[in-house]
């Protein structure tokens, strides 16, 4: 009796090298990036592995009838939308990469603040209409600035070497890791304290948990001693977005570059959502992004072989 192929569902886009590795290692790929979850759960009984990037939700409703699943493959780093110890009841192994777009994610906050610093958007926009406006458009230097990182993981380690050559300081913040700025010169392990009293920038580079949920309110803000700069490429839901715009009104926060945000999907605001979201529209002060942080070529190459060798190793 020929033995069926074990079956893989992945249910994103990924890089071919992800399918065609699985492909020779003796795995079937159903490759579907556009299924929506109701259809994931109709089908997800077949299947011994399943590739997952942010839509489909690994809950426990899902995970009862996936009774075959052997791994769960996330693209990326955010493991809030998998059950993990309904997982290793049933003995699913979770993967995951953070490695493989925290290159890219350092890069396009950079990239931001540095737009935003010398009004890159708004001189761009003036000069298609034949407009010149020079010291309207005067801006500022990162050099001497100090640069607070909270959450000095994958993503906040690749900002911080980003920054090497700006000649900034930086001042780091997580929780749960200890001797993370030995291998930079310019790096201080801190505490909050010493971030809400000296940053010029903040960038938030923290998985979205119910102690981080929420975080960046009001009362947060109102504890920096300077105006300051926000950057946020990690989660949404830190950041409530009503606060923040509280803040950027009284000018404690002076600019804001945001690539996530409390809910990306605008065919779904409601009223209130749809007057924040045209509040923050109007801004020259404020960067926008569709969470495309971490979303490059060469990221989706790097995501799907660590993902392949991660599925290889099990």
């Amino acid at each position: 009796m020929i033995k069926e192929k074990p079956k893989v569902l992945i249910t994103d886009n990924v890089h071919d090298v992800l399918i065609n590795g699985l492909s020779d290692a003796g795995y079937y790929c159903d490759y579907q990036p556009g299924i929506s979850l109701e259809e994931v759960h109709r089908i997800i009984h077949q299947f011994q592995g399943v590739v997952i990037n942010s839509k489909i939700i690994v809950d426990k409703s899902l995970l009862e009838k996936a009774y075959n699943l052997r791994f769960v493959a996330r693209l990326g780093s955010g493991l809030e939308i998998v059950d993990l110890d309904f997982c290793k009841k049933l003995n699913v192994h979770v993967l995951r990469s953070p490695d493989g777009n925290c290159d890219a994610v350092a890069e396009h906050a950079l990239g931001m603040i540095l737009a935003l610093f010398i009004n890159l958007k708004n001189a761009d926009a003036q000069v298609r209409q034949k407009i010149w406006q020079r010291e309207l458009n005067r801006g500022w230097e990162l050099k001497g600035k100090t640069i607070g990182i909270i959450g000095f993981g994958y993503t906040g380690r690749a900002f911080a070497e980003r920054l090497a050559g700006f000649d900034v300081k930086v001042l780091a913040y997580d929780k749960y890791i200890k001797g993370y700025a030995e291998d930079f010169s310019y790096v201080v392990e801190s505490d909050m304290n010493e971030i809400f009293e000296n940053v010029d920038v903040l960038s938030l580079h923290l998985p979205s948990t119910t102690e981080t949920k929420g975080l960046a309110d009001s009362k947060f803000w109102s504890l920096f001693k300077k105006q300051i700069v926000l950057i946020n490429t990690s989660r949404g839901n830190i950041v409530p977005l009503s606060d923040l715009l509280l803040a950027l009104n009284s000018g404690k926060i002076k600019g804001a570059c945001l690539d996530v945000f409390e809910n990306e999907k605008p065919s779904t605001f409601n009223v209130n959502q749809d007057l924040l979201f045209n509040d923050l529209y109007q801004r020259d002060n404020v960067l926008l992004t569709p969470h495309i942080a971490g979303w490059t070529n060469e990221s989706k190459l790097r995501l799907a072989k660590l993902l392949l060798d991660r599925i290889m190793m099990l």
